[in-house]
């Protein structure tokens, strides 16, 4: 009896434990860790997390794509400055890797030691930066008409980076090549030019987008200088020059090298009158201007490249004149036109009055002109009529009392013999041949 109780109690204890092992190793079987894939930029800081919904103060464990372990629980197994522990408790084993390269990418696993052990992967993605891009191919200065090839270069970007062309901020298109090197991938891409005077100080910009760049762009610039033949243009300060007024000519020169200085010739001599005609540079200034300075004036401007010039045809207009206040009435004119006059204009012509809107117009140069020739006509004509005059009048005057004198003794006599006598006194005159 009693060794059938002890029989049956041993059986009991060994069912108890295989009971007990089950179902120690049926909540085994319910834990499993969870981790989650990273990207982290190549030099930045990557955080592995594993975790567990419930555990029985199982170990967790971190280890590195080349299965060495990183951490067991909270205990560092690889001896690497940059592997730090972040956290570590039942349910959790947190570590970072900092300054992170290419080389750290790769899948990494963490392991729960049950029986079995269970493990989970997560896997770490590092982005390669690409670098600053250079532009190749360019030298300083270009000419005129120059064909070109601009090479802009980036490297180290992984996945590969998108390169972009901009011409003062236009995006152009440009030729694309990429290459794999290890990891990293290096872009290139190419832009043919034929420059022209056009293209003289124009950017040229190299802009590289990346996913690793997520807050900027990294780009490059390059300025083209084009030298060039010039080219000129005068500029004016006023549209229809009068006497009297100010004018200034600009003489603005267009090349590269500046083509300073320039040349003012007037007709294709030198500048008259230099007391009143100033030059200042580019510029050629009339202080006040009269008819004497009409004529053509010439710009020219020259560099090692060429020489251009430009012209500029100078018609001094009179200046319109305005009649001056006086306190006698001025003579009645009539309209210089042809047509039949009006009411108003026969008005203003007789009375002298004027229409106070009527603005004064420009002196009548043929009319004045034709009143002095009259006038030296009417003065000429007198000379000759008074000179005919006088000549025909000219010599000896003898009274009727003197006739007689040529054959008289005497006076008396000559008295008596002359024509008429003292008696008729009334009819004695003076007769002029």
């Amino acid at each position: 009896m009693m060794v059938k109780q002890h029989m049956l109690f041993t059986l009991y204890s060994i069912c108890g434990i295989v009971l007990k092992d089950i179902l120690a190793i049926s909540g085994a079987q319910g834990q499993f860790p969870i981790v989650q894939n990273m990207t982290v930029t190549e030099g930045g800081i990557a955080n592995l997390t594993c975790r567990v919904e419930h555990n029985d103060n199982t170990s967790l464990q971190w280890s590195n794509p080349a299965q060495q372990t990183l951490f067991f629980g909270d205990k560092k197994a690889l001896r690497d400055n940059r592997i730090e522990l972040v956290r570590a408790t039942s349910q959790e084993l947190t570590i970072s890797i900092s300054e992170v390269t290419l080389a750290d990418e790769g899948m990494y696993t963490c392991s729960l030691f049950t029986m079995p052990v269970k493990t989970a992967k997560a896997f770490l993605t590092v982005l390669g930066v690409p670098k600053k891009p250079e532009i190749n191919g360019l030298t300083k200065p270009l000419l005129e008409g120059d064909q070109i090839t601009l090479t802009c270069v980036t490297s180290g970007s992984k996945p590969a980076a998108d390169v972009r062309w901009f011409k003062n901020e236009k995006e152009i298109k440009g030729a694309k090549e990429v290459n794999a090197s290890g990891k990293t991938f290096t872009v290139k891409s190419s832009l043919q030019l034929l420059v022209n005077r056009h293209d003289d100080g124009v950017a040229y910009t190299c802009r590289v987008d990346h996913v690793s760049l997520t807050a900027t762009h990294e780009e490059t610039t390059q300025v083209l200088e084009v030298h060039y033949a010039p080219y000129v243009e005068i500029k004016h300060s006023i549209p229809a020059p009068l006497e009297g007024q100010y004018l200034k000519l600009e003489c603005v020169p267009h090349g590269n090298p500046s083509p300073d200085p320039v040349l003012w010739t007037k007709d294709g001599g030198e500048l008259p009158d230099l007391d009143r005609v100033i030059v200042e540079g580019r510029e050629l200034t009339f202080m006040s201007l009269n008819k004497t300075d009409n004529g053509t004036y010439r710009c020219e401007a020259t560099n090692h490249l060429g020489t251009s010039h430009a012209e500029y045809k100078l018609v001094v207009k009179d200046a319109p004149t305005t009649s001056s206040p006086s306190t006698a009435s001025p003579a009645p004119t009539l309209p210089d036109n042809t047509g039949p006059l009006d009411s108003k204009d026969l008005n203003s012509a007789v009375t002298g009055n004027r229409d106070p809107n009527a603005l004064p117009g420009p002196p009548d140069h043929a009319l004045i002109g034709g009143i002095v020739a009259v006038v030296v006509f009417a003065t000429l004509c007198l000379i000759i009529v008074l000179g005919r005059y006088l000549a025909r009048h000219k010599g000896t005057y003898l009274t009727n009392e003197a006739k007689g004198a040529d054959d008289a003794p005497d006076a008396d006599t000559a008295i008596i013999n002359a024509d008429g006598n003292h008696a008729h006194a009334e009819e004695k005159k003076e007769y002029f041949i």
